[in-house]
């Protein structure tokens, strides 16, 4: 018999991607299905971006680009970090990656190896725990929960360093919970890691131009970190480019050197005509991305307003992306007929088949009493897959 490695072994599969396909195998029957499971922009890329695309492919963009990707398209990431963040950067620090996704990755695989720890806080994205053990490291999950509005604190941070720490990923705004950590609180996260030299910061900042709160606060402010911080973002959720896959990290030379070259040996750059539509994105009006943030702002507001009615669940005020992240461990252990309820995941597939809304168990985010649901859809669609999901938990008894 055939065997799969053990590093695809010790790999789960993506639970948001799951219920997704779920989700159109439903739709496919026949079933009206509400999708809330994809963290994915419902806009369509703004058309200025759109016309850039179309001049590259006119322009003859055909042949592979430089690993790191364009030195163009790596100006004009520079300058977006001087001007929105205030960070100083040289085009030689910058990797241009097929997605963000990517960009973790080729940090990760590039700096960890067995034994090495890397402390991922909980609530997490689904995939950092994976792409931790494809690099053969040890995940450290630190929790913290609603009541702290699922951000951990400097000291449970010093509480999970150990020798053996190398790294700790930060996502702020936060996929799945939408917290967004204020510049106090990321300054004493940083006082904690200026005493641990050691430790890489990966800073996870995909949801900056989703944010509620003001300005976005990056990590890598702060000059005591600051030369072991790698900024990761792209133009998936700001500029509704997530098919276009275009991350880029910006990091110590050291560590973009290292991405460089396992880049270089498994993918080389990312897609030309993709890299000359990001120029465009960075550099280009950015009024598209307040537009679609007011319209994100609008649907956070709308669904907080209608979650308070159930009850049974307990939920935050996100402060940014664009997902709500209720506890509902009061509704473990009840049941519809001869269906209990044991779990998130449980739940999440109760919703889903009786419900018909798709929304992902917490669980794989490192969250067991919790589901998330992505707002990025329409007003009508979010008003009606409230209403659902009330009706449904009423029925359990």
């Amino acid at each position: 018999m055939t065997q799969v490695s053990d590093r695809l072994a010790s790999l789960s599969p993506s639970e948001t991607l799951a219920m997704s396909q779920k989700s159109n195998e439903l739709k496919a029957q026949g079933i009206d299905v509400i999708n809330l499971s994809v963290g994915e922009p419902d806009f369509f890329t703004p058309d200025h971006i759109k016309e850039a695309a179309k001049k590259a492919v006119d322009d003859n963009y055909s042949f592979y680009s430089p690993v790191p990707g364009y030195l163009d398209l790596r100006k004009a990431i520079v300058a977006k970090l001087k001007n929105e963040n205030g960070l100083t950067y040289t085009t030689d620090q910058i990797i241009v990656s097929g997605g963000a996704k990517q960009s973790v990755c080729n940090v990760l695989l590039s700096i960890i190896g067995p034994g090495d720890e890397v402390i991922v806080p909980a609530p997490y994205w689904v995939s950092y725990v994976e792409m931790v053990k494809l690099a053969e490291g040890t995940n450290v999950v630190i929790s913290a929960g609603i009541e702290q509005d699922f951000k951990i604190t400097p000291a449970q941070l010093e509480a999970a360093i150990t020798p053996k720490s190398k790294a700790i990923i930060l996502c702020s705004p936060s996929n799945p919970t939408g917290s967004v950590y204020s510049k106090e609180e990321l300054a004493g996260l940083a006082e904690v890691l200026a005493k641990y030299p050691n430790i890489i910061v990966l800073s996870d900042e995909i949801y900056e131009h989703i944010n509620y709160v003001g300005a976005h606060e990056s990590i890598a402010q702060f000059e005591s970190i600051r030369d072991r911080v790698v900024v990761i973002n792209g133009v998936s959720k700001a500029y509704a480019m997530t098919g276009w896959r275009i991350g880029f990290i910006a990091a110590p030379l050291w560590i973009a050197k290292a991405c460089n070259k396992l880049q270089g040996q498994y993918t080389s750059g990312p897609c030309s005509v993709a890299q000359k539509a990001a120029e465009v994105a960075f550099s280009g009006d950015q009024s598209c991305v307040a537009e679609m943030r007011n319209a994100f702002l609008r649907r956070r507001d709308l669904v907080v307003k209608l979650c308070k009615d159930i009850p049974g669940i307990k939920i935050n005020n996100p402060q940014g992306a664009f997902y709500l992240f209720p506890e509902v461990s009061s509704y473990y252990g009840k049941k519809a007929g001869d269906r209990v309820i044991q779990d998130a995941g449980d739940l999440a597939m109760y919703l889903l088949e009786e419900g018909h809304v798709a929304t992902v168990g917490g669980a794989a985010f490192g969250a067991p009493e919790c589901i998330r649901f992505s707002y990025a859809t329409s007003d009508e669609n979010l008003v009606e897959a409230i209403k659902r999901i009330k009706n449904a938990l009423a029925a359990l008894k």
